[in-house]
């Protein structure tokens, strides 16, 4: 499921700004983009992740900013001096061009912010303050994803009514009755012992029973009813359900695609695609889920 969250902090020397956002996936994918000397916080924000969301790509960035104007600057010499001399090597070979001081003043690590000294408790401090912050952005972010959720979890259901009333109709076609499949099996059976050269006994009773399991589609309308149920379950489940949910498309799947090559007229057929395209489209769904 898609979602976005934002959650803002700060103590007397730093602020920061927490963005997190997810896009639909079928594991759990976490990415950082961290500030430097902020490496250590990553562990410890996975763990959360972990605890607000199961499945999706998600994606958190951390901006910080110091508070006031007490900020230091300093020029890196040692930086000026490598670049100065690759000028004077490269000189001779590449066509000199004018090196200027507003230039080289934004190479990045030639100028850079000096950070105050800090002890390991007010740095431990910080870190519980920010990684606290993150924790507020990441129940934001489940929320939105859990009321995206409740809209997806209408449309599942709409789509699971639809596949219960395809099945429905396949059931009530009066092809599939038993009489009828009785006098499809006898006409095809008969077919057989017409055939020349005559099949042995054994290879007609084996032809037989194939005829009659494929005349048969009762076992795969029970299973496509069973999902149903089963899916319904997943659906009122507090739980995550999307891998489960995408295990039960793969089978209704399977059985819609059994049902159609079963299929001995033109009705059963039409219901069987029917039924195929509602799965796929139920299918698509459920990778926007948790």
């Amino acid at each position: 499921m898609t979602g976005y969250a934002r959650a803002v902090g700060h103590d007397e020397a730093l602020s920061w700004t927490w963005e997190v956002k997810s896009v639909n996936g079928r594991t759990l994918d976490i990415r950082f983009r961290l500030p430097l000397g902020m490496d250590r916080l990553e562990v410890s924000a996975r763990g959360l992740v972990n605890r607000y969301v199961k499945r999706g790509s998600l994606t958190a960035s951390l901006q910080l900013s110091r508070a006031g104007a007490g900020a230091a600057w300093r020029v890196n010499r040692e930086l000026i001096e490598r670049f100065l001399a690759l000028h004077e090597d490269y000189a001779g070979r590449i066509a000199p061009g004018p090196l200027r001081l507003d230039t080289l003043l934004t190479v990045r690590g030639v100028v850079e912010q000096v950070e105050e000294s800090e002890g390991e408790e007010a740095a431990e401090e910080r870190g519980a303050k920010i990684m606290a912050s993150f924790e507020t952005a990441l129940a934001a972010l489940a929320a939105a994803r859990a009321a995206e959720g409740g809209q997806l979890a209408k449309s599942l259901a709409a789509q699971l009514e639809q596949i219960a009333r395809l099945t429905s109709d396949a059931e009530a076609l009066a092809a599939l009755s038993p009489p009828a499949v009785a006098a499809r099996i006898k006409e095809q059976v008969a077919t057989l012992l017409a055939a020349e050269p005559q099949l042995s006994e054994e290879r007609l009773a084996q032809e037989a029973a194939l005829i009659a399991a494929k005349a048969d589609v009762r076992e795969e309308l029970d299973r496509l009813k069973a999902h149903i149920v089963a899916a319904r379950e997943l659906l009122a489940s507090a739980d995550p359900v999307g891998r489960r949910l995408d295990f039960l498309c793969q089978e209704f799947n399977r059985e819609a695609n059994t049902l159609c090559s079963k299929a001995a007229d033109v009705a059963l057929t039409r219901l069987g695609l029917e039924l195929k395209a509602v799965i796929e489209q139920l299918r698509e769904q459920v990778q926007n889920i948790e």
